[in-house]
């Protein structure tokens, strides 16, 4: 336990101590008004036998009596949460032929409506209206009709009750409305994390599509001068001058990944379809000798032509890691209204894969799909006939 958690129970037990110290005063100060303008007397209409008279005058008995009773009523008030129905019932049949405790009655069905259902609030409530009249035929009022008396307490104990059902009914909006807040707050939460997971997943895929095609360059030809160290001085530094340029290609797509992070919305650097042609001749350039065939008119959409961008730059990639120097074909072709199809069809190596280019862990189709799906369109791939890999695409193009 914390030490606001200690401050909030303390600040709550000293506000409930008051309360209760408040509505026992209330109380008190009312019999003792009221015993200062009744008679102290036997209830109008009640007359002691020879009997039933105890030592002393009647008057003072009776008086004793109620007193004593009223005070006790009072001092019940201080359990009224902890036995609400119980003390409220008790106190409405005293209050009959005490008046002095109709005070405390009153405060006690004010705190059942508090505290209680309205249905049990309403049970109690019938009960007071019913010793109304009781009330009436042993303390008569001499300035009013029995009737009007008799509906004049049922009218103040109704409103009592009212009043505490009001109560009830805000406090329990109250806590509603809490309950509310809490949920959308968890809510709120989870959708907050729910797109921060987003995010980070676009940022993984972005990465791997920005760095991957320029590390497996380096892979490529890191593992070529490693397994060829007798090979000829001219193509050790052509590899040398590749490998060269794909690092600093590297750095410069690694920066542009950093500024996407940092960027507002809308100011994202991505590529088109104008930049196919670079990343074909770059590809071209390694010996992996790709045929790169075009066969659509019209400007492709954005969208549409980052997502095939990305769709050429992973099959490219993935020719690199699995199948060095296999003859490749790159192909685009659709229209609009009837969608693009992006096509990247390799045959079989003619040499195994170093082993520098590792297995792969088919993350990239799995991002690469998600991308596509992200797009609205279709993605296949697999096995080519005679051997190979095929991966296509068909992307959405509206009219």
């Amino acid at each position: 336990m914390n030490a606001s958690t200690v401050t909030g129970a303390q600040r709550c037990s000293a506000r409930d101590w008051i309360v209760d110290l408040s509505m026992f005063l209330l109380a008190l100060a009312y019999a003792v008004t009221t015993s200062l303008e009744l008679p102290g007397a036997s209830p109008p209409g009640v007359e002691f036998g020879p009997e039933l008279v105890p030592p002393g005058p009647p008057s003072t008995w009776f008086e004793g009596a109620g007193r004593l009773a009223a005070f006790l009523a009072c001092l019940s008030l201080w359990w009224r949460r902890r036995w609400p129905v119980q003390l409220a019932v008790a106190l409405v049949l005293v209050s009959v032929v005490f008046p002095l405790a109709m005070g405390a009655m009153l405060i006690a069905l004010f705190s059942l409506a508090v505290h209680r259902s309205p249905r049990t609030s309403l049970a109690v409530f019938g009960v007071g209206a019913a010793t109304a009249y009781l009330h009436a035929v042993l303390w008569p009022d001499p300035h009013l009709p029995m009737l009007v008396t008799v509906l004049l307490s049922v009218a103040i104990q109704g409103a009592v009750i009212g009043w505490g059902l009001t109560v009830h009914h805000r406090r329990e909006l109250v806590e509603s409305l809490r309950d509310r807040a809490v949920h959308a707050e968890t809510e709120a939460q989870l959708r907050a994390e729910h797109a921060q997971h987003q995010v980070r997943e676009a940022m993984a895929r972005e990465i791997h599509d920005v760095l991957g095609h320029r590390l497996s360059l380096l892979s490529v030809h890191a593992g070529a001068l490693e397994y060829r160290p007798d090979a000829p001085s001219e193509e050790v530094a052509r590899s040398a001058k590749v490998i060269r340029e794909s690092a600093h290609q590297a750095l410069q797509d690694l920066r542009e990944v950093i500024g996407v992070l940092r960027a507002p919305v809308g100011e994202l650097p991505q590529p088109t379809m104008a930049d196919l042609q670079q990343l074909v001749e770059e590809a071209d350039e390694v010996g992996a000798r790709v045929e790169f065939a075009e066969e659509y008119t019209g400007t492709v959409p954005e969208r549409t032509g980052r997502t095939a961008y990305r769709i050429v730059q992973e099959g490219l990639t993935n020719v690199r890691k699995h199948s060095p120097g296999a003859d490749t074909r790159v192909r685009v072709r659709g229209a609009p209204g009837e969608g693009l199809v992006v096509e990247v069809l390799n045959g079989p190596s003619p040499e195994p894969p170093p082993p520098t280019a590792g297995g792969g862990s088919g993350q990239g189709l799995v991002g690469l799909a998600e991308r596509v799906s992200l797009a609205s369109g279709r993605l296949e791939h697999g096995p080519a006939a005679g051997g190979g890999w095929r991966l296509s695409a068909w992307l959405p193009w509206p009219v």
